[in-house]
């Protein structure tokens, strides 16, 4: 049975921030929940989580039904914060231990240190051109792992080692409890240093076996904003490489940030600045402006979103065109064929097949028959201060410019509504709609005065 226990006490001080370092995001998602998600990737029967800073914030991010917490009350190190936890976890199984602020730990670089621990204990090394922070891999003239060295009690000619502990090892709970109970605190930083392990490990002659990982992401860790940053281009560049790997052109894959999951079919094309968040989907042919914003969508074949569009939660059928500065808010779907323009905002509506708002719309809680048009500065006034109501609007209707439709209302098919009308009654099919004031053109009418035209 595998256990994982994952690090997420730590305040992160560097980060100098008060939010705990684990719940800073990538991707769009907290430090600590990327690393979940890999322990679970592993088939973990049980996660622990050891909380320390932040510890309320942090066990609400994590809550599931396979994670338990534990507090690491005071900050010892990273022997005593796993100690935390080792008493919850069958003596029998193997426990694999991680570390909530580093993201992109992945499940091919942990399994050979999972299977290492059948044998005695596994640890997880890389090799870096800056080793500075980390811990140091010692080894013999046959290359066999002796030890590692924190930094701060490194010598000089330990500290030129390129090799560095990235801190992941796994063994067995029983074996790793009982050489946890051995370690001391007696070093540079009076703490109880997790890697002490391995050399008690070795005096006790169990094998251990070091996984060198060939990808420095892997096992990057994240202690400042400028790791962070780093860390997040480096991220969304290979998804982006991921994407123009399956034939999605990429305009700049510096300026593409994915939050989330991103489905793409055949000959799909994002321009810069694009952000995609949640689960996403777009069909053959997509195409996708610049500085355009896209969650938890569906966009069908051949439609176009045109730069700077918002997104969010609402589904664009195929072939449909949709801004340049529009915004779908959620429950909206925009039918085959159909436009939504220019600074156009629709919300919970559902615009038919071929039907069109170009210009400066607003359709909130309506149904919008199929070859309809709605006209420039039209709203749908869905909201009378309590409650929500619907309009709907039939096959072939045309709205007027500047038209305002009082919810709840109901304009049947091949109504027109004349420009400048504020409509509250409902319109039989093909009936004219006139509802403004009578224009009055006032003879000798006198332009009034500002104080001091007289002078």
């Amino acid at each position: 049975m595998l256990e994982v226990i994952i690090l997420a006490a730590g305040q992160g001080s560097r980060m100098q921030s008060s939010l705990p370092k684990v719940l800073h995001t990538l991707a769009g998602q907290p430090l600590v929940v990327h690393v979940l998600q890999t322990a679970r990737a592993l088939d973990a029967e049980r996660i622990h989580v050891v909380v320390g800073h932040g510890a309320e914030a942090v066990e609400a991010t994590v809550s599931a039904p396979d994670v338990q917490c534990h507090l690491q009350a005071e900050q010892l190190g990273t022997g005593h914060a796993v100690q935390q936890a080792m008493g919850a976890c069958d003596p029998t199984s193997t426990v694999l231990v991680l570390f909530g602020d580093v993201p992109l730990i992945t499940k091919e670089a942990l399994q050979g240190v999972v299977v290492a621990a059948d044998q005695g204990i596994g640890m997880l090394s890389a090799t870096l051109d800056n080793p500075s922070g980390y811990g140091r891999v010692v080894r013999d003239d046959d290359g066999d792992f002796v030890a590692v060295v924190e930094e701060k009690d490194a010598t000089s000619e330990q500290r030129s080692l390129q090799e560095i502990n990235t801190g992941v090892l796994a063994g067995n709970a029983e074996q790793l409890s009982a050489w946890l109970n051995r370690v001391d605190n007696r070093n540079a930083q009076s703490e109880y240093y997790l890697p002490d392990v391995l050399g008690l490990a070795r005096e006790d002659d169990m094998p251990v076996t070091v996984v060198c990982s060939d990808n420095d992401s892997d096992t990057q860790g994240v202690n400042t904003p400028q790791q962070l940053e780093q860390l997040e281009r480096e991220h969304q560049r290979a998804l982006a490489d991921q994407l123009m790997t399956g034939g999605v052109l990429v305009s700049d894959s510096s300026r593409l940030d994915i939050r989330g999951r991103l489905e793409c079919g055949r000959d799909v094309c994002i321009d810069v600045n694009v952000v995609i968040e949640g689960n996403v989907s777009l069909g053959d042919g997509v195409s996708i402006g610049a500085n355009c914003i896209v969650r938890d969508a569906q966009i069908g074949a051949g439609a176009r979103v045109l730069p700077f569009t918002h997104i969010d939660g609402a589904e664009v059928l195929s072939n449909a065109v949709v801004g340049p500065y529009a915004r779908l808010r959620p429950g909206t779907v925009i039918g085959e064929q159909a436009k939504v323009g220019n600074f156009g905002e629709v919300k919970n509506t559902r615009v038919g097949k071929a039907a069109k708002a170009n210009h400066l719309a607003y359709l909130g809680d309506a149904d919008i028959g199929s070859q309809s048009n709605v006209g420039a500065g039209t709203i749908t006034c869905n909201y009378d201060g309590a409650n929500k109501h619907r309009t709907t609007l039939g096959e072939g209707v045309f709205v007027g410019s500047n038209s305002t439709l009082v919810a709840p209302l109901v304009i049947e098919s091949g109504g027109f509504v004349a420009a400048g009308s504020t409509v509250t009654d409902d319109v039989k099919a093909d009936q004219l709609a006139v509802a403004r004031g009578r224009q009055r053109n006032v003879d000798g009418w006198q332009r009034p005065e500002k104080p001091g035209d007289s002078d």
